[in-house]
């Protein structure tokens, strides 16, 4: 007969075992059972079912992003595009909500990695202005001053361009390294990744929409254009609640 220190330990190592193998099976049934995330989520359209990608379908579009490529595999992916051989007002706003997006997800934040996905060939000249507006423009969005706004409008049009007396002002007295220093990796889908997004959106892929990838390359949810920062952070913090990965 087991004593009552016996039935304790043997109770204990129960429990234990329970804590351990619990989040494997959500992990599995939210994986076999997708459908299940939907009703949880408010914001995104699920992509059911889930779409596979391969490191190899991600090519760096520049310098930077071959230097950083490696820091996709194994985190939760917010991913914008860049479908036209421009971005515009939408597109640069679009990059802007997801810096914020990332921002504000706290201590969840090295889960994630922000990326955009730029489908046509581009000059350098006008990326590089891109990858600037989207370091810089975020500075001018935090404030509540009517000149900063009537400012920030103004260059989310293409052809309104930053100078480098512009950048300083922004940059004010900030280490200048420090303040370009860029979180967003910018890639370029290979053919097959390409055809999988246009079937996804039955060849409308608009300006502005985005994309969530899960730590195991999976393209999990879209959103249109006008998407709510707010509510993309709910479903991406749900998603990382739940997720037992990256």
């Amino acid at each position: 007969m087991m004593t009552k220190q016996q039935k304790k330990n043997r109770l204990l190592i129960l429990l234990i075992f329970g804590l351990t193998i619990i989040p494997f099976l959500i992990a599995w049934g939210l994986k076999e059972n997708p459908h299940l995330v939907k009703g949880t989520t408010n914001a995104g359209q699920l992509i059911i079912p889930a779409v596979t990608t391969e490191n190899s379908d991600f090519i760096g579009f520049d310098e930077f992003s071959n230097k950083n490529i490696g820091e996709l595999p194994g985190h939760w992916l917010i991913v914008n595009v860049i479908p036209n051989a421009g971005c515009n007002e939408i597109c640069l706003d679009a990059l802007l909500k997801t810096k914020q997006l990332r921002l504000m997800l706290n201590k969840e934040l090295p889960r994630t990695r922000r990326v955009v996905m730029v489908f046509k060939d581009q000059t350098v000249e006008a990326a590089s202005q891109w990858w600037l507006k989207d370091t810089l423009l975020w500075r001018l969005r935090r404030t509540e001053n009517k000149n900063d706004n009537g400012l920030l409008l103004s260059l989310l049009r293409e052809d309104n361009k930053m100078d480098d007396a512009l950048v300083a002002k922004l940059i004010g007295n900030e280490d200048r390294e420090f303040a370009l220093n860029s979180d967003l990796i910018r890639i370029k889908p290979s053919a097959e990744l390409l055809k999988k997004i246009t079937e996804i959106r039955k060849n409308s892929i608009p300006e502005g929409m985005l994309f969530l990838i899960d730590p195991l390359g999976n393209l999990m949810m879209q959103y249109e254009p006008d998407f709510n920062t707010y509510k993309v952070k709910d479903d991406l913090m749900h998603l990382l609640k739940i997720s037992q990965i990256g």
